[in-house]
């Protein structure tokens, strides 16, 4: 049996054949293009699924649905995204639109949500029943898994967990408030960090600085990470400061959830222990349940920028 699940992005359209195992047996992708009208982005998505499936020797009678992961809040059980900022649509009824190009069931879900749902099926955290997920790219996404089912909240708009604030009166992030853990912990927030210590003239002779030749342009999620990697003291005094925050965080995420296990995935989890090392110590000073026998496994996540392709494709199962 074959599944087919879309990863709808604000810059890409990406359709991927899977196996009953979780495998990707083939992708196929196109750019999204926005700003466009609902029915040009549906009839792209139906063309790169189409697309995807002629690669894999298949047609779309070999397959019993489609899922779909989706940015904004969605309604899962009418296929409608009630709101997405990313495309500024409302009351998009993508799966009717989708079931009425592609002629088959049509299953939709966030994006974060139908990652986490990838790593709970088939990646890391496919042994437990309660788990979270969190990635940390130019924002930090949240999934939830309660019971073996996704928690969306009963407005479609349930784990956005960057969004709780972690410093009150804070920095400024996107949704409007202030000290919000995105704005602390997502990989924009660890390169601003890293352009606020380029900035100060103290730094000037620092390995850091001579790494970007001075250039904030040069910054990514990995430069300051690097630099501490060459002994660089500005460059560990900032991957600290990001550390201290996103632990806190996911101290606050483990004390409410209490999940079996907790994934951390998206581009600034590629640090592997240089980033999970450390964010563990701080989980086991800082947890309210540090005298249980029972913890919170703390991991990275095994499918990479696959897991919401993988999710979406298993969301009819």
């Amino acid at each position: 049996m074959y599944y087919l699940g879309i990863d709808l992005g604000g810059t890409n359209i990406v359709a991927g054949v899977v196996d009953e195992e979780g495998n990707i047996i083939v992708k196929a992708s196109c750019k999204t293009n926005i700003p466009r009208s609902q029915e040009e982005i549906c009839d792209d998505m139906a063309a790169v699924a189409l697309k995807a499936l002629e690669s894999a020797g298949l047609t779309k009678n070999d397959i019993g649905f489609v899922g779909i992961g989706a940015p904004g809040a969605v309604n899962g059980a009418t296929g409608v995204i009630e709101f997405t900022n990313n495309f500024n649509f409302h009351n998009w009824e993508i799966g009717k639109m989708m079931q009425e190009r592609l002629g088959v069931d049509i299953y939709v879900e966030n994006d974060a949500n139908a990652a986490a749902f990838g790593e709970f099926t088939v990646g890391a955290a496919k042994e437990a029943s309660d788990a979270v997920v969190i990635t940390l790219g130019t924002g930090v996404g949240g999934g939830i898994i309660i019971d073996g089912m996704i928690y969306s909240g009963s407005n479609y708009a349930g784990a956005e967990l960057g969004h709780m604030v972690i410093q009150h009166g804070g920095r400024q992030c996107t949704c409007g408030r202030k000290g919000c853990w995105e704005a602390y912990s997502s990989a924009t927030g660890l390169i601003n960090m890293t352009k606020e210590a380029i900035i100060n003239p103290y730094n000037n002779d620092s390995i850091l600085y001579k790494m970007i030749d001075g250039d904030t342009s040069k910054i990514t999620g990995k430069t300051a990470f690097d630099a501490a990697a060459q002994g660089c003291e500005v460059g560990k005094a900032i991957v600290d400061e990001y550390i201290s925050y996103l632990g806190t965080g996911l101290v606050n995420i483990i004390n409410i959830f209490q999940p079996e296990i907790l994934c951390i995935g998206g581009g600034v989890s590629s640090q592997g222990d240089a980033l999970l090392n450390p964010l563990k110590k701080i989980i086991e000073s800082e947890r309210y349940t540090k005298h249980n026998d029972k913890q919170t496994k703390v991991c990275l996540c095994q499918l990479g920028n696959d897991a919401g392709i993988i999710g979406a494709a298993f969301l009819g199962k």
